[in-house]
């Protein structure tokens, strides 16, 4: 791996958690852990109806996204993460650019949706249930303080998975990745065949349908931008375990890799709920499932049902490596004292099991609250509907904050050129060029993201407009709040008479105090 430098700085940027993280957590993870933990953060194909319900002009956002978004993002990311190949991505990236308030800002916007993504997973392993019942004539789940047990249930197992060692939890994630992979290449042929059965599609993707045309506005298509961004966002996740890869070169063939599995999953699942799913039904998550059960003719009862427990399994999988990668953004804060340095404890297994524990206990208290409370005493609403829409309003304000941090790595790879030239040259994947152009792209593509999320909201039917702005609005604001006060009480407490060594022993539990 390249080692941390501190060129033209001093080692007084160099943070604690560079020293010592590397000291305290084990080597483990090679190219292929990395791809199968990039497909958990990036790929849902979950998204994928959703996008789908645009028709056709949705590829162009899918493929905007993709040479605006995903490809810079990769490039970015894989020359930050050759020069710092440190845990924490983009805390520590922000931190050599503009150092610590902004660092640990970066990093919050970064982490705070992780919190969001596990709840979403729980909401994912819930559908799918349902969508399993469905299929043999039962209607379960139905009701928001359910989902809201079963949100908490797979936080509960995948806080169990995610703190025994690593090795063996990422053995498994990999089996889960690959079956995941058949499961797409199943919901993709399943539309082909659809057409090969002599169907018409049920989208019309005809370049003179009208299907294609951009629409702005509260009934547009534009907002559906904004939904390719989050279906794209994630991209330096896996390099929040920076220190946990065995060689420099997991951290570049990720990235090559990871996005192309991503680009070819979208386009397909896109196109078979298209063509094999009718109109009405596409937007909702299960017409994934529908697409199987069409396409596949006799054998599609059988397939949906493979297909569905997979999902299931996808979605308890995803919730794993969010715990496990975005965990480690509250570790490395806790080595640096930005966070109490309790967060900074591994167990015997060296896994930081506090920092993924917190979570957790914040991913139950949110799921409590937004749906075993909240759609029972918020009058004037259905509990269903108002669960659903609180679902879509995090998902858009996860994207907000997310894109936030996606700003500063953007911004980051060109304040690092300048201030680590010599590291810089040394690790150069690319002309300078290069990164420029991916710099502009990326910051037009996350600032046209945000702006298109907040153009009109992704379910009208449940909420307008400005309601949806002013729910989004408070939900990053407050965030932001919390970011900075949070970041203030942690400097006030930092000590400067804490050695490594200290700080070492803490972690690994062989110290009272540090």
């Amino acid at each position: 791996m390249a080692t941390t430098t501190s060129t033209g700085q001093g080692e007084g940027d160099v943070l604690r958690s560079e020293r010592i993280a590397g000291s305290i957590l084990p080597k483990v993870l090679t190219t292929f852990d990395m791809v199968a933990i990039f497909i958990a953060i990036v790929l849902y194909i979950t998204n994928s109806p959703g996008i789908a319900a645009a028709g056709p002009v949705s590829y162009i956002y899918l493929v905007a996204g993709f040479l605006t978004f995903l490809i810079p993002g990769a490039i970015v990311t894989g020359q930050l993460g050759r020069m710092f190949p440190d845990e924490g991505s983009i805390y520590i990236w922000t931190n050599k650019a503009f150092g610590p308030f902004m660092g640990f800002f970066a990093g919050f916007c970064a982490w705070w949706p992780g919190i969001f993504v596990l709840i979403v997973n729980g909401a994912l392993v819930s559908t799918f249930i349902s969508k399993l019942g469905a299929l043999f004539g039962l209607n379960i789940l139905t009701e928001p303080w359910q989902l809201g047990l079963v949100i908490i249930a797979v936080t509960a197992i995948s806080f169990w998975l995610s703190v025994v060692r690593f090795r063996s939890v990422q053995n498994q994630v990999n089996v889960i990745f690959i079956v995941y992979s058949v499961a797409i290449v199943l919901i993709g042929l399943a539309g082909a065949f659809w057409l090969f059965a002599g169907h018409p599609g049920y989208t019309n993707l005809a370049f003179n349908g009208g299907g294609w045309a951009i629409t702005f506005g509260g009934t547009g298509n534009f907002t559906i931008f904004g939904f390719v961004i989050l279906a794209l966002l994630g991209i330096e996740v896996p390099l929040n375990m920076g220190v946990e890869v065995k060689s420099e070169s997991a951290v570049t063939r990720y990235l090559i890799w990871g996005p192309i599995v991503v680009m070819v999953a979208y386009l397909i699942t896109t196109f078979a709920v298209m063509v094999a799913v009718p109109v009405a039904d596409q937007p909702n998550i299960p017409s994934l499932i529908d697409a199987v059960h069409n396409g596949f003719g006799p054998a599609g009862l059988v397939l949906a049902v493979v297909v569905d427990l997979i999902m299931i399994g996808f979605a308890l999988y995803g919730a794993i490596v969010y715990n496990y990668a975005f965990g480690r953004l509250l570790f490395v804060s806790g080595l640096d004292r930005r966070l109490p340095p309790v967060m900074s404890k591994v167990n015997s297994s060296r896994v930081p099991w506090v920092a993924v524990l917190v979570q957790s206990i914040i991913v139950a208290v949110l799921a409590v609250a937004i749906y075993m409370i909240a759609p029972y005493v918020i009058p004037g609403t259905k509990p269903a509907d108002l669960a659903n829409v609180m679902y879509y309003i995090l998902f858009a304000s996860l994207t907000v904050i997310w894109c936030f941090s996606m700003l500063f790595q953007f911004v980051d790879i060109i304040v690092i050129r300048y201030k680590y030239h010599e590291t810089f040259t040394g690790a150069r994947l690319a002309p300078d060029w290069v990164f420029y152009l991916c710099s502009l792209l990326g910051l037009l593509a996350s600032g046209v993201g945000l702006y298109a999320t907040v153009s009109a909201p992704w379910v009208p039917t449940l909420i307008d407009t400005v309601r949806w702005d002013v729910w989004i609005g408070a939900i990053v604001i407050l965030s932001l709040i919390v970011a900075a006060i949070i970041y203030f009480v942690g400097h006030a407490r930092i000590r400067d008479d804490v050695t490594d060594e200290q700080a070492i022993a803490t972690a690994m539990g062989t110290a009272e105090k540090a």
